[in-house]
C-alpha cells in the first residue's frame, strides 16, 4: 500500500488535536499521526529510541522544499504545533478535504510576515557548520574537503484542481392537454296537439318520474420518477515520464609544487578529482 504524508501547522495545540480528531474520524490509524511541538524529542533530539530518531528524519526526508522544511521547523521553534499523517494514497483526497475546515496556519503569509521581522529562511545549523572553517586544530596540517554532489530526484503530491459533482433539484413548469369528456341532461318543451293513443287515458294521467345522471371527466395529475441518466464519478491514475535535466557540482584541487627536483613522481601541475581522492579500505 502506498502511503503519503501531509502536513498541517497550527498555532494552538487545541486545533492540532481537532484536526487529527477529524483524521481519525475519516478511519487513520492512530499511530499514523503525531504533532510536533518544541517539546517532542523527535523536534529537540532528546529521542532515544529508533521510533523517534527516525520520525523526524523521515520528515526531512519528505522530498520538499528546503524552504517548507525550514518553515516547518521556524513553526515549531516559535511555539506551534506541525501535525504529520501517514495516509493510504486513496484516502490522500479525503483527509486534505478534512483539514481543509481546520484552523491551519497559511505558511506563505507566516513567512512574509517573519522576513519582514528580519527572518532569512536560512537553516540556522547548516549556517553555522559552514562559518567553520575547515581542517584540524593543528596549524601545521590542513584538510581540504573534495566534494562531489549527486543529483537525487524525488516525488511529492501537488494539488491540480478539484472536480465537484453536486446534483440538486430544479422545478420547471410543464403544460400538458387532456381530452375530457361530459354529459348533460337537457330538458325540451315541445307543443303537441293529437289525440291520446288507444286505450284511455289512465295511463297518461298519473305520476311519472325520469331521472337522469350528468356525468364529467376531470384530469387527474400523477407524478413518477424515471432515471434518464447516470453520471459515474470515479478517479483515474496515469503515470507519465518526465526527462529532468539539471547540473552537478564537484571540486578539484590543483597542486602546485614549488620544490626543485622530482619528488616520488609528483605532477607540479596534477588536478585532482573526487575521483582522484584517497579512498580508506575497510
Amino acid at each position: 500500500m502506498m502511503m503519503r504524508k501531509i502536513t498541517a501547522v497550527y498555532d494552538t495545540e487545541t486545533d492540532a488535536q481537532a484536526a487529527r480528531d477529524r483524521l481519525l474520524a475519516l478511519g487513520l490509524r492512530q499511530e499514523h499521526i503525531e504533532i510536533l511541538d518544541q517539546g517532542a524529542p523527535e523536534y529537540s533530539g532528546a529521542g532515544t529510541t529508533a521510533e523517534h530518531k527516525g520520525l523526524w528524519a523521515s520528515l526531512k526526508e519528505m522530498f520538499i522544499p528546503d524552504e517548507d522544511r525550514r518553515a516547518f521547523e521556524e513553526s515549531i521553534r516559535r511555539g506551534g504545533y506541525l501535525l504529520v499523517a501517514s495516509v493510504a494514497a486513496e484516502q490522500a483526497d479525503a483527509a486534505l478535504e478534512a483539514l481543509e475546515g481546520t484552523n491551519a496556519v497559511d505558511l506563505e503569509r507566516r513567512q512574509e510576515q517573519w522576513r519582514t521581522e528580519g527572518w532569512t529562511g536560512q537553516d540556522t545549523a547548516a549556517a553555522s557548520r559552514t562559518a567553520t572553517a575547515p581542517g584540524s586544530k593543528d596549524p601545521d596540517e590542513q584538510t581540504i574537503p573534495i566534494v562531489k554532489e549527486r543529483l537525487r530526484i524525488g516525488k511529492r503530491e501537488v494539488a491540480q484542481g478539484r472536480v465537484r459533482v453536486r446534483s440538486f433539484v430544479i422545478e420547471e413548469p410543464v403544460h400538458e392537454e387532456v381530452r375530457l369528456r361530459e354529459e348533460h341532461v337537457d330538458i325540451e318543451r315541445r307543443p303537441v296537439d293529437q289525440p291520446a293513443a288507444t286505450g284511455g287515458t289512465g295511463d297518461l294521467l298519473r305520476e311519472h318520474t325520469v331521472e337522469l345522471q350528468e356525468t364529467a371527466e376531470e384530469a387527474v395529475v400523477a407524478k413518477e420518477a424515471i432515471v434518464t441518466e447516470e453520471l459515474h464519478v470515479r478517479k483515474r491514475g496515469e503515470e507519465r515520464v518526465q526527462q529532468v535535466d539539471d547540473t552537478v557540482r564537484h571540486t578539484e584541487v590543483e597542486v602546485d609544487d614549488s620544490r626543485s627536483g622530482d619528488r616520488a613522481g609528483s605532477d607540479p601541475k596534477r588536478k585532482t578529482s573526487p575521483a582522484d581522492a584517497p579512498r580508506r579500505m575497510p
